[in-house]
């Protein structure tokens, strides 16, 4: 991605000398990782509990750190933002957008919380529409709710990588080594927890066609 990103356009080869390694179109890659940690560029070594045989690998995308393994959608949008022309804060929203109609595809209510990138939903009832209400707790601002997709992005030159991670139907477990996104305690959880009998190529088709809608300039 990052040899991608840097390589990609005209206008960041005329600053970095590099030749541009493809025509300069927006890709968006999916794919499935083996288990392994990534930390975020916030990332704090305490976040990281007991990693055992899992790899913890340093990126340099936002955010803290988070689990990824199979039965999980990771999907890295590589868009020029200049050319689509919008900022960051709106292609978080797009993104964000693309998972909730994804999850909807599913008969599934995604939520925003605010400050926490990302999508939830509620575990006592994952089809309710009801929006999010009232304060959060101070002790449990995520009481029940389980996050079910983790956003972490990098900009490099108006062009950005990292991405999205949707949990389909995978082993929740290492979830429990670590702070999840920084969060003690926060619980995660995927589609095949809350009921929902999806394939990963499915859920993999799903968010593509989402992301490539709502990418869009």
């Amino acid at each position: 991605m990052q040899a991608f990103t840097a390589g990609r356009s005209r206008e960041n080869t005329s600053q970095n000398g590099l030749q541009p390694n493809n025509d300069g179109r927006d890709q968006l890659w999916i794919c499935e990782h083996p288990p392994v940690y990534t930390q975020g560029l916030a990332g704090k070594p305490d976040h990281v509990l007991n990693p055992g045989s899992i790899p913890v690998v340093q990126t340099d995308r936002g955010g803290q750190v988070t689990y990824h393994g199979p039965g999980q959608v990771v999907a890295y949008p590589l868009i020029d933002l200049k050319r689509a022309g919008y900022y960051v804060k709106e292609y978080v929203y797009r993104i964000e957008e693309s998972v909730i109609r994804t999850l909807a595809h599913f008969g599934v209510t995604g939520h925003r919380v605010a400050g926490s990138p990302g999508i939830y939903v509620r575990l006592d009832d994952p089809t309710s529409h009801a929006a999010l209400t009232g304060p959060q707790s101070p002790i449990d601002p995520f009481r029940g709710l389980g996050k079910i997709a983790a956003l972490g992005i990098k900009v490099s030159r108006h062009c950005t990588y990292h991405g999205v991670a949707l949990n389909v139907a995978m082993d929740l477990e290492p979830f429990s080594r670590i702070n999840p996104c920084g969060y003690a305690g926060l619980q995660t959880t995927d589609l095949s927890t809350i009921g929902v009998s999806a394939s990963w190529q499915e859920a993999a088709d799903v968010l593509g066609h989402k992301l490539v809608t709502y990418l869009a300039p």
